[in-house]
């Protein structure tokens, strides 16, 4: 069975989702890509898990990083889960191209190159909106291009970050 909660954002609602024991999903409400990877019949439910994520998010929209994880569940594809391991690694604040975790794929692989294209598909399907911290990958000139959740919520997140 799979379980949501309801989480009011200061960029609005956000939905979470479990499978009673690790988060599922997370995601702004509306967002491209919303509910991925919900179940056809879920319930609302209050559980642990999300008192613990509704915590980490509310550390998080203070403006502080926070000293703790969520147990996530992640549902993917091997590539995506290579990028979405190598978005983890961004430290708070700070950010990274999409062709640069091309680059870090590709050597790991063994590969001259690896398309940033697919690595933007990737991160467009992210499940975990801010815990896979997507937010903070940027174009290669550093423009804010894609986001899920939009581009305004994109410029707001990593601004938050910088006050950090």
């Amino acid at each position: 069975m799979t379980y949501t909660y309801r989480y009011k954002s200061p960029l609005g609602g956000m939905t979470l989702a479990s499978d009673g024991t690790y988060l599922t999903g997370l995601w702004f409400d509306g967002q491209k890509y919303f509910g991925s990877t919900l179940e056809k019949e879920y319930e609302e439910k209050e559980l642990s898990i999300f008192e613990k994520t509704s915590r980490w998010l509310d550390i998080y929209f203070s403006g502080q990083e926070p000293e703790f994880t969520v147990p996530i569940r992640l549902t993917g594809t091997d590539f995506q889960k290579k990028v979405w391991e190598i978005l983890c690694s961004i430290p708070y604040g700070q950010t990274m191209t999409y062709g640069e975790i091309a680059k870090r794929i590709a050597f790991k692989k063994g590969l001259q190159k690896m398309s940033a294209q697919a690595v933007g598909g990737a991160v467009g399907h992210n499940p975990f909106s801010l815990i896979i911290p997507c937010h903070r990958v940027v174009g290669a000139d550093g423009n804010l291009t894609g986001y899920a959740g939009g581009i305004e919520k994109k410029a707001w997140l990593l601004e938050l970050e910088k006050r950090g």
